[in-house]
C-alpha cells in the first residue's frame, strides 16, 4: 500500500487536489478485484467446510444422516468403494450403530465410533485405489494392523490425515479405505474431537450415535 500512495503523490504533485479525491484508474481496478476476491474467499468458508466436501471428483453414492448427543453429520458415500459402502449401509440398515458411542477421540486427528457388542460383523477387503485419501473430512474404515480386517468400526478425519507416513514406510491412505465425505456436520465434528477424554482416547462423558439412517 505504501508504494502505490508514494507513486500516486509523485504522479499528481502538480495537481494536489485532484489526486486527493481521485484514484487511478488501474489501482481503482486493483481495489474492485480485491473486494471481489475477498467476498468469493468469504462465501467459500462456512463452518462446516472441509477439503473433502468441495472435493467435485469424488463417485457419489447414498447420503446418511448420523444423529449424535452433540449434533447432526450428514455423510456422502462413495459408490466407487462397493464393498466397504454395501457394508457400512447394511449396519445402518441393520440399526447396529443405533446407541453406540464414539469410543476414540484425538483432537487434531479423528473421530472414531460404531464398535458394537450386538452383532458379529464379518470382515472386509480394503478398497484402496489410487483415489483413496483420507483430508479433513472423509469418513474411513478403522481396522487392526492386519491387512482386510475392517469391519464395522469407522472414523471422520479431522485433519488432513493424507500426509501421514510411517517408519516402515506405508501411508495412512495406503491403508485405511476412504468411503465417504462429511457433508454438513463438520462442525459438530470438529466439537466432538474437543471433549475431555481419558488416558486412552475415550471421551469422558459419552458422545451417543443415537441413530443412524440412509436419507437419499
Amino acid at each position: 500500500m505504501t508504494p502505490g500512495r508514494s507513486g500516486r503523490q509523485k504522479k499528481f504533485k502538480h495537481t494536489p487536489r485532484k489526486s486527493s479525491k481521485k484514484l487511478p484508474l488501474a489501482i481503482g481496478l486493483l481495489i474492485i478485484v480485491g473486494v471481489v476476491a475477498v467476498a468469493v474467499y468469504m462465501f467459500g468458508m462456512n463452518g462446516s467446510s472441509s477439503p473433502a466436501e468441495n472435493n467435485t471428483n469424488v463417485p457419489s453414492g447414498n447420503v446418511v444422516l448420523l444423529q449424535t448427543s452433540m449434533g447432526n453429520i450428514t455423510i456422502q458415500l462413495r459408490d466407487d468403494k462397493p464393498t466397504t459402502t454395501n457394508n457400512f449401509k447394511n449396519l445402518v440398515q441393520q440399526g447396529v450403530y443405533d446407541g453406540t458411542i464414539f469410543h476414540r477421540v484425538i483432537v487434531g486427528f479423528m473421530i472414531q465410533g460404531g464398535m458394537n457388542t450386538s452383532a458379529s460383523v464379518a470382515t472386509i477387503p480394503d478398497e484402496i485405489g489410487s483415489n483413496n485419501h483420507s483430508v479433513i473430512g472423509t469418513v474411513a474404515m478403522a481396522k487392526t494392523s492386519q491387512p482386510n480386517s475392517a469391519t464395522s468400526q469407522f472414523f471422520i478425519n479431522v485433519a488432513d490425515n493424507s500426509k501421514i507416513t510411517y517408519q516402515d514406510g506405508s501411508t495412512f491412505d495406503g491403508i485405511y479405505t476412504v468411503f465417504g465425505t462429511v457433508t454438513s456436520g463438520m462442525d459438530v465434528a470438529n466439537a466432538i474431537s474437543q471433549v475431555t477424554t481419558d488416558s486412552n482416547d475415550k471421551p469422558l462423558t459419552d458422545v451417543t450415535l443415537i441413530k443412524a439412517e440412509i436419507i437419499d
